[in-house]
């Protein structure tokens, strides 16, 4: 899809500087700047110019984002299920497809419907595989999320795979399954869309992240901040208690829904502020969940051409392929 890895400068080995790096600062204050200049024998440029190079070392690629977009979270979470479901030997009459499975159901159009005959009700082969798979899903997220791409909403994410795992599991025993299906269906309608922006965004096709970016906005918002509270949070709160009283689970699930419900208010501002700076500057924002990779000098970038024109060979390479004269 075009996508290519910006070229860059790498910081120098240093074992002062390097210590400094990892046991103390990676953005080291002006005083500091000055006396490791000192120490290392260096100008205060130099030493700039390397924790400079030395952040973007850490920065996660483009390749390595875009593929983190597309294979684990587009790819595998949408498409992934395919495999599994044809091998639990589930037939045509069983497994229809979810969307299918889910339109037939009177349950989806009405929440309130979600507790009638409670507890008591029959688990379809196919939501119960979709539970299955949900769970796997959130729990290889949160187990690989220090090995993913950093965000600046790390705790955030730690936050809601956690209490979605716990809702799964706990939804399952409870046979809160109606309820927690719809809970999946409409936090997951958005992903997708999602994805797909950052993919387009990754590989700079610049009208399509816009339009799926628009997409994207309408559908989180309306998902979550409309139909989630409105359907499912005043199901959970009040039709659930029209036939049965209070118990441990009704005050657990609840506390756990308002949970995932004020961390989509939080990521709701993220993505208005993104709207908005995209319909007043006109073009599509940065993620702002990330750190920018930090730009280079004119002196570096000179550098950098230099290395392109000679084949990213070094000085000493160079001189010794100069003819003498």
């Amino acid at each position: 899809m075009g996508v290519r890895d910006g070229r860059r400068i790498k910081a120098s080995h240093n074992p002062v500087l390097e210590s400094f790096f990892h046991n103390q600062s990676q953005n080291p204050k002006e005083d500091q700047l000055s006396h490791l200049a000192t120490r290392c024998n260096l100008s205060l440029r130099q030493v700039q110019r390397w924790f400079r190079h030395r952040r973007n070392q850490e920065r996660p690629l483009l390749s390595m984002k875009f593929s983190e977009a597309c294979i684990w979270s587009f790819l595998g979470k949408y498409y992934g299920a395919e495999p599994p479901l044809a091998e639990a030997g589930l037939d045509e009459g069983s497994f229809q497809g979810l969307d299918p499975c889910f339109l037939q159901e009177p349950w989806f159009w009405k929440p309130e419907l979600c507790w009638e005959g409670f507890p008591k009700q029959v688990l379809k082969p196919a939501i119960y595989w979709w539970y299955l798979l949900e769970f796997a899903i959130y729990l290889s997220l949160l187990i690989t999320l220090s090995f993913d791409v950093k965000r600046k909403d790390f705790k955030q994410q730690v936050i809601h795979h956690f209490s979605a795992i716990i809702l799964i599991f706990f939804s399952y025993c409870s046979n809160y399954i109606r309820i927690g299906t719809l809970v999946m269906l409409i936090h997951d309608v958005s992903d997708i869309f999602l994805e797909a922006g950052k993919m387009a965004s990754y590989a700079q096709w610049k009208n399509s992240s816009e339009i799926i970016f628009v997409i994207f906005t309408v559908v989180f918002l309306v998902s979550r901040l409309i139909l989630f509270p409105c359907k499912v949070l005043h199901s959970t709160y009040y039709s659930s208690m029209d036939n049965h009283k209070p118990f441990f689970g009704y005050y657990f699930s609840n506390t756990l829904l308002m949970i995932l419900q004020a961390l989509n208010v939080f990521w709701s501002l993220l993505i208005l502020h993104m709207f908005y700076r995209f319909v007043i500057v006109g073009k599509m924002p940065d993620d702002v969940r990330s750190d920018l990779e930090e730009q280079c000098t004119d002196d570096e970038q000179s550098e950098i051409g230099q290395q392109k024109m000679s084949g990213g060979l070094s000085p000493t390479k160079r001189r010794r392929l100069v003819p003498k004269t």
